[in-house]
């Protein structure tokens, strides 16, 4: 069986993700910047998805983004209170998608619960796991469906790459490598840059190398991290051995300073497979089987490719689930108590990490 769970709605003979499987769900969007763009263009796609409501900070930018794509209300900023918090007393709303910078993801996330709203929230969900364990126990306390946006769980290609390496075709896993790095031009201002935003590399682009070890092989016994820290305390580039009791090991590397290829090889005793670029949205894997012939398998994209993953948010939420089997609570806090070692390794620490708890 393949170590993360294949959504329903890419196996073999299911109804398209674009096709409706329930009651409609009315949809809030948290933020008016590129990523919330590109959803709510995946949301129009879904024939059960309806955009209700949008929010930012400024007026001028909240009615624009709600006029583009037809949400029904617009929240901003002003006498009212914070434009997400005007949104989450919208009784209209059932659930909400959390684009914000990473540093705010846990306490807007955590106001949408606290106001009854299911949440999708883009990765990292969090800063650290404590913020992580806590959101996760507010939605089980509520009866809400939580989930990290970590949407290339949900492609059909990277289901078909845990297929193969779950059929036992090229043998036992015993290796995996993967990059994910571009130049982002210095700014300190800028999210990826900024501490206070949860800025670096690790945070931001690191899930998606690490999706590539986790279907292959699962979470590791140990990480050893390495990497560069700027002078403002963000890791500009990084890169993570993970050992595992087998032997088997994953070579990981994220950077904002260099232009890598962007793809990711799994090697097995018995050949190989390789996705081309961009490894966390791939159309192509190529699979070598060591004594066989090379085959490439392709696999057209979808709107933006987030509308896998937005059908298996509204999927769950029309079955009563709280967590999706894809992406559960429990990977996304390994995952963050992972990134907290990577982290601690490199030196690097945030606000978030020294907030007091919230006392429920």
């Amino acid at each position: 069986m393949p170590r993360i769970a294949t959504p329903p709605c890419v196996e073999p003979g299911s109804p398209g993700p674009l096709e409706a499987t329930g009651r409609p769900l009315r949809w809030g969007v948290v933020s008016t910047g590129a990523i919330a763009t590109l959803i709510s263009e995946d949301l129009t796609r879904l024939d059960d998805a309806v955009l209700q409501a949008v929010s930012s900070r400024n007026q001028a930018n909240a009615v624009a983004f709600q006029r583009r794509f037809g949400f029904a209300t617009a929240y901003f900023d002003g006498a009212a209170g914070a434009g997400y918090d005007q949104l989450f007393a919208d009784p209209e709303v059932d659930v909400v998608y959390v684009a914000t910078p990473h540093g705010q993801h846990y306490a807007i996330a955590r106001r949408a619960l606290e106001a009854g709203k299911h949440v999708l929230c883009e990765k990292s969900l969090t800063i650290n796991a404590r913020e992580a364990v806590e959101l996760t126990e507010l939605a089980a306390a509520r009866g809400l469906f939580l989930m990290e946006a970590v949407w290339t769980r949900f492609l059909p290609i990277i289901n078909r790459a845990w297929e193969i390496l779950a059929s036992g075709e090229l043998g036992e896993v015993r290796w995996v490598q993967a990059d994910l790095g571009f130049p982002a031009v210095y700014d300190p201002a800028a999210r990826l840059w900024n501490p206070a935003a949860g800025g670096g590399a690790l945070l931001d682009l690191g899930v998606y190398p690490l999706t590539w070890a986790l279907g292959a092989l699962g979470f590791p016994q140990t990480v050893s991290a390495t990497g560069y820290v700027n002078d403002d305390g963000v890791d500009a580039q990084n890169a993570m051995t993970l050992s595992y009791g087998s032997g088997a090991q994953a070579q990981l590397a994220c950077s904002l300073q260099a232009s890598s290829p962007r793809t990711a090889t799994v090697a097995c005793t018995g050949g190989w497979l390789k996705s081309n670029a961009p490894l966390h949205h791939p159309t192509e894997l190529t699979v070598q089987p060591h004594l066989g012939e090379v085959r490439v398998e392709t696999f057209p994209s979808v709107g933006h490719g987030y509308v896998f993953e937005l059908r298996e948010v509204t999927r769950c939420i029309q079955a009563g689930l709280l967590q999706s089997p894809t992406m559960p609570w429990a990977d996304t806090v390994d995952t963050m108590r992972l990134f907290d070692g990577v982290r601690a390794q490199l030196g690097v620490s945030y606000a978030n990490d020294h907030a007091v708890p919230v006392a429920d």
